[in-house]
């Protein structure tokens, strides 16, 4: 299975491409979209999700596994994630990658173990996990590239099957 992980953010958006078989992984291509301060918002917007299709049209993931977004104490930088999330999310849908998202919590326990893992914790055992020599900067990437594990470690699994009723109960308009 093909899986793309994604940091969303409007400043940085890291992001990871995993091929995920039998317990395995294989990092396929993995980055950072860094759109520039000052830049005009609709601007950023548009080189994100540019960038996201080039990279969604080359690897065709089945899946994109993308943090969950929780407000802030920040309302204005919540509602530019959440934008940012917007043209994201479309350009999964455009090449039918279904997307689930995980709490920092569900992906602190798919890569460690352990849902009260500490963020270097989280990053070496993503780097094993990947075969990585290094864990790759900026942190953004590294946490898109943890997002894809997460799903990938997530397959199959109790946590899938559980997310995958809610989204079915949700476009059925119940709630379970």
């Amino acid at each position: 299975m093909i899986i793309l992980g994604i940091d969303p953010g409007y400043a940085i958006v890291g992001y990871g491409v995993v091929c995920a078989e039998n317990g395995r992984f294989q990092t396929l291509e993995h980055g950072a979209i860094v759109t520039q301060a000052g830049l005009d918002f609709n601007r950023r917007l548009e080189i994100i999700y540019d960038t996201l299709t080039t990279v969604t049209a080359k690897w065709k993931p089945e899946a994109a596994s993308i943090e969950k977004l929780y407000f802030q104490n920040n309302k204005t930088t919540a509602i530019g994630v959440a934008e940012a999330r917007g043209v994201i999310l479309l350009a999964c849908q455009q090449v039918g990658a279904q997307v689930f998202e995980y709490t920092p919590m569900q992906v602190k326990m798919a890569v460690t173990g352990y849902g009260q893992a500490k963020k270097p914790q989280v990053m070496e055992m993503t780097r094993r996990l990947l075969g990585l020599k290094n864990m790759p900067k900026p942190d953004d990437t590294a946490d898109a590239l943890a997002m894809a594990v997460c799903h990938g470690q997530a397959a199959g699994s109790e946590l899938r099957r559980a997310l995958l009723a809610q989204k079915i109960c949700a476009a059925k308009g119940r709630f379970g």
